[in-house]
């Protein structure tokens, strides 16, 4: 996997990208009581506002972190927005992302380098 400065988490799937965020950033939004998801075949770009997570705290933007298409959303946080809280790396992921090129998620932290810049 790999991580994000914007407590986002990417895995790797044959040639598309899940994405969801960390324990560190559930932990930070409290219990999450909306989640807006994308358009599946929307084409978005590094830092275009993807999803909207509303929380008891706050109301969060996930940002697109590299360009490609949504190919897929998981429609069981719409029904079940607290599973952000549950397993916030697990079956919580937002999106699935195809990419033109996987080397471009290179640039991102390891969990090792993440735990790192968390402190």
């Amino acid at each position: 996997m790999k991580y994000t400065e914007e407590h986002e988490w990417l895995r790797i799937e044959g040639d598309v990208v899940v994405v969801g965020i960390t324990e560190h950033a559930a932990e930070q939004l409290g219990d999450v009581v909306f989640v807006e998801l994308p358009e599946i075949e929307a084409v978005v770009a590094k830092g275009d506002e993807v999803c909207v997570i509303e929380s008891v705290k706050a109301a969060s933007d996930i940002l697109a972190p590299v360009d490609g298409e949504i190919v897929e959303v998981n429609e069981a946080l719409t029904d079940t927005p607290a599973l952000v809280n549950e397993d916030p790396q697990g079956d919580a992921w937002f999106f699935k992302m195809k990419l033109d090129d996987l080397s471009v998620l290179d640039e991102f932290m390891t969990e090792e380098e993440y735990k790192e810049f968390l402190g």
